[in-house]
């Protein structure tokens, strides 16, 4: 396959040129046109390496579409993966939560429907994208660690992350947010808060910290990579490194990212908090760490179309001082790192051919096409 008349981005550059592809490789790529007959006008669109997605939650959205509506699994884990290819995104960890701070995440059932559902039709070869798992461990509950365990030996796990979201920690530092996020998501009375308040507590100082000690020692023991969640003091960073953590996920504050970057981990933000302009939960604004050049990959978290449109938006704002191919880095190279995918996230001879044909179309950033292993798939 030959990809004609492409504005290529490349690790350091943005080039006119064309591409081949090989038995699911990228085998050359140049300065110039094709004169091949059956090479593919690209129309001078932008060719960049397929998109990696580290966290996104999508895929509780279509196996409960509806509050007590259970979906078909295969039903489900279709339609969030053609929403996937369509946003760019080539390869993809599924975030699915162990712990529940609202059942006290005894949810292994639904859990194991999850994950057999990405797993199968990964070794089946249905899905367009490919799929991994990343396990995020509410640390504060008793269910965290046995779940954890049955889990994180499955081949499909690439990525764990370590989250507390009991009041007054990290993202709830100010104990009247957390009051208000989880009193308007579950309708609870002043009463019934107080109760839930209490339970939260005692369930964090019993279980959040030898928890957290242990599922990083297993993660490190089987070389799976670690992330930190709403980080917010620089003590909260110095204890996430000392654990092992490589990437930042979500620092709340500017004190957070900067001290994460000075202990070697990547930042990683929602690309929502671009698109949007801020957080929607008032915590430090991802263009701020951008402009600083504390940003080292974006997710698209909850919203999958945001993460090309984020690249972009980067690479638009004088104020950061990104390239293109800075910014295309964000969610391609970078996360590929990350993980020590090193078989993809570049243009380069011998990486995958998981690519992406993009236009601008007036301020929108439009997906024409999408290749994962030189296929198309859409």
């Amino acid at each position: 396959m030959i990809i004609n008349n492409v504005k290529l981005i490349l690790e350091n550059d943005v080039v006119q040129g064309s591409l081949e592809v090989q038995d699911g490789a990228i085998r050359t790529f140049a300065e110039s046109q094709s004169r091949l007959p059956e090479a593919m006008d690209g129309e001078g669109g932008w060719l960049l390496p397929g998109l990696i997605e580290l966290h996104t939650d999508n895929l509780d959205k279509f196996f409960t579409p509806r509050p007590k509506v259970d979906w078909p699994a295969h039903s489900a884990m279709s339609s969030h993966d053609a929403l996937m290819v369509a946003s760019g995104i080539t390869t993809v960890l599924d975030a699915v939560a162990i712990g529940d701070v609202r059942d006290g995440g005894d949810r292994l059932e639904n859990l194991e429907k999850m994950i057999n559902a990405v797993e199968d039709t990964q070794k089946r070869g249905l899905n367009r994208a490919e799929h991994r798992l990343h396990l995020r461990c509410e640390l504060p509950h008793h269910t965290t660690l046995p779940l954890f365990e049955k889990l994180v030996n499955r081949e499909s796990v690439l990525l764990v992350s370590l989250m507390d979201h009991s009041p007054g920690q990290r993202q709830y530092a100010d104990r009247s947010k957390y009051r208000d996020y989880y009193q308007g998501k579950y309708h609870l009375t002043d009463a019934q808060m107080d109760r839930f308040e209490e339970e939260q507590m005692a369930l964090a100082a019993q279980w959040s910290q030898p928890n957290r000690q242990a599922i990083a020692s297993a993660c490190r023991a089987r070389d799976i990579a670690l992330a930190s969640h709403d980080d917010a003091t620089h003590a909260h960073v110095e204890e996430s490194h000392q654990i092992g953590s490589v990437i930042a996920e979500f620092p709340t504050t500017l004190e957070a990212a900067d001290a994460s970057r000075q202990h070697g981990m990547n930042v990683l933000m929602g690309a929502p908090n671009i698109v949007r302009g801020g957080s929607h939960s008032g915590n430090v604004a991802a263009h701020r760490l951008a402009a600083l050049g504390l940003l080292d990959i974006l997710s698209s978290d909850y919203y999958p179309a945001s993460l090309l449109d984020a690249a972009f938006r980067v690479a638009d704002d004088d104020a950061n001082g990104f390239t293109l191919p800075q910014a295309i880095h964000l969610v391609t190279r970078n996360p590929a790192r990350a993980l020590n995918l090193q078989d993809r996230g570049v243009i380069a001879d011998g990486k995958r051919a998981d690519l992406v044909l993009a236009h601008r179309k007036g301020e929108h950033i439009h997906i024409n096409h999408v290749w994962r292993q030189g296929k198309r798939v859409f």
